[in-house]
């Protein structure tokens, strides 16, 4: 009778410790595999929620490969690209492109499209020196727009290799640009914004051929050009119609 007692014991510990076994492990599976309850709770009430991306999604890597790799063709033919605003890293980038083209070969011309809606006056003084700077001409041609800073770069470009396609703007103005703080440093940052209108209508003016005057007038306010305005106003030299002509322009100078 005691041994079946003590059967009895041993057998209702055992049933009792696997009962605990069992609702331990039911108990890690719901603390490591949450209820869609428990989610939405947590998405709903969450003080933080997580950050989630706006805009549009990346572009495809192979897009951009794609694209790199047109890019470095046409640098290999001498051909540079001014796209997108003017801002230091696209400065830097073209700087040291105009740079090794220039130690490669410095008498072949280099052609350069633009296509900016302007930005920085100081990355773009950047460019224009470097333009100046280097021994072969820089022939700009301007495709879509080229405004504010993007207009002046366009307008540096070699004398008579300066191009427009056909349906192509052209804008010029004075420099933009805003301050804050106390009054010397507000007259400070305004004294410096007048630095770079009298400099850039200078150049504008000895570009296009215009008078000062004229030129401190249009760039008041945004003046909007043609092609053929532009070439009327002198900052352009030829619509390009056809790539033919470029072509036999540019064989017309190698003969030359």
């Amino acid at each position: 009778m005691s041994q079946l007692l003590l059967q009895n014991k041993c057998l209702s510990g055992a049933s009792a410790r696997a009962t605990r076994s069992r609702r331990a492990v039911a108990a890690r599976a719901q603390l490591w595999t949450p209820s869609s309850e428990v989610k939405l709770a947590v998405s709903s009430r969450d003080p933080h929620p997580p950050v989630v991306c706006q805009g549009p999604p990346p572009p495809n890597p192979l897009v951009v490969e794609r694209f790199q790799g047109v890019v470095s063709q046409l640098f290999q033919q001498r051909i540079v690209r001014l796209g997108g605003a003017v801002d230091d890293d696209m400065a830097n980038l073209l700087v040291a492109q105009l740079l090794y083209l220039d130690s490669v070969d410095p008498k072949r011309d280099i052609t350069m499209y633009v296509n900016s809606p302007g930005g920085s006056v100081t990355a773009g003084m950047a460019v224009f020196d470097t333009m100046r700077h280097i021994r072969p001409d820089v022939s700009t041609c301007c495709i879509g727009m080229a405004a504010s800073m993007g207009a002046f770069i366009l307008a540096s470009g070699q004398q008579g290799k300066r191009y427009s396609l056909p349906n192509s703007r052209i804008m010029i103005h004075q420099p933009l640009g805003g301050a804050q703080g106390q009054a010397t440093d507000i007259e400070i940052q305004a004294n410096e914004i007048l630095h770079h209108k009298l400099t850039l209508n200078g150049y504008l003016a000895q570009f296009s051929g215009q008078s000062m005057e004229t030129i401190t007038k249009d760039t008041d306010r945004d003046f909007f050009m043609s092609p053929q305005e532009a070439i009327e106003y002198g900052l352009v030299d030829a619509i390009i119609a056809k790539p033919q002509m470029l072509q036999s322009r540019e064989i017309a100078q190698l003969q030359a």
